[in-house]
């Protein structure tokens, strides 16, 4: 892609869509002027352009939730990007993995609902937020704070429990220890630095070869 044949609007600036590098999820709208395009191709990040403080910005400057990017594509019109990125933390200020998460209409549903890998991923994000804030008072705060000899120990427990909970045949109890078990383990996942999405990678590879 030549910047130079991008297509800029009346305002001098290009929509850019914002997904996730593996999965497509969409995390965010926003716009690039020249400027802002040609910073994020030479530093590799995403920077975009405030139209309401008429301003570049970095996303991550501030809060570290920094977008390293994978790939850019342009539209066939050439106005109008995809920015595929892996990033370090959420995309949204509300601390959301993505800035798109309520549901104005779903098929066959009446009411939107966050289920499966992405609520995993929300979940995530915020376990990140909170490894780096260290919100007074937070449990996560105080894993992160005892380290990971405490954070093993945890996932040890709660994995003894979900059997302990199989066992005794309640699917009450094993949801409500299944539930500790997988927060306990993403708390592990980021204090190793590893992302879940490295998890789900392995699991759709197996899956893609009937493993």
């Amino acid at each position: 892609m030549n910047i130079n044949d991008v297509t800029f609007d009346e305002n001098g600036l290009i929509p850019a869509i914002v997904q996730e590098a593996d999965t497509k999820e969409v995390l965010t709208l926003a716009y690039m002027n020249k400027e802002s395009l040609q910073l994020s191709v030479e530093k590799g990040e995403t920077w975009f352009f405030s139209r309401s403080r008429n301003e570049l910005w970095h996303k991550g400057e501030t809060s570290g939730n920094t977008q390293k990017i994978v790939e850019m594509k342009v539209d066939c019109d050439r106005d109008a990007l995809v920015v595929l990125v892996k990033p370090n933390g959420p995309a949204c200020h509300k601390g959301t993995t993505s800035c798109f998460t309520e549901s104005v209409y779903k098929a066959g549903k009446a009411e939107a609902e966050h289920t499966g890998a992405s609520f995993l991923l929300e979940l995530e994000a915020l376990i990140a937020e909170r490894k780096k804030s260290k919100p007074e008072g937070s449990y996560t705060t105080y894993l992160f704070d005892e380290g990971v000899d405490k954070i093993l120990k945890k996932v040890g427990e709660e994995a003894a429990e979900v059997i302990i909970a199989a066992k005794n045949r309640s699917h009450e109890e094993l949801s409500l220890e299944s539930a500790d078990l997988l927060y306990h383990l993403l708390v592990l996942l980021q204090e190793q630095e590893l992302p879940f999405e490295a998890v789900l990678s392995v699991l759709k590879q197996r899956h893609a070869g009937k493993e």
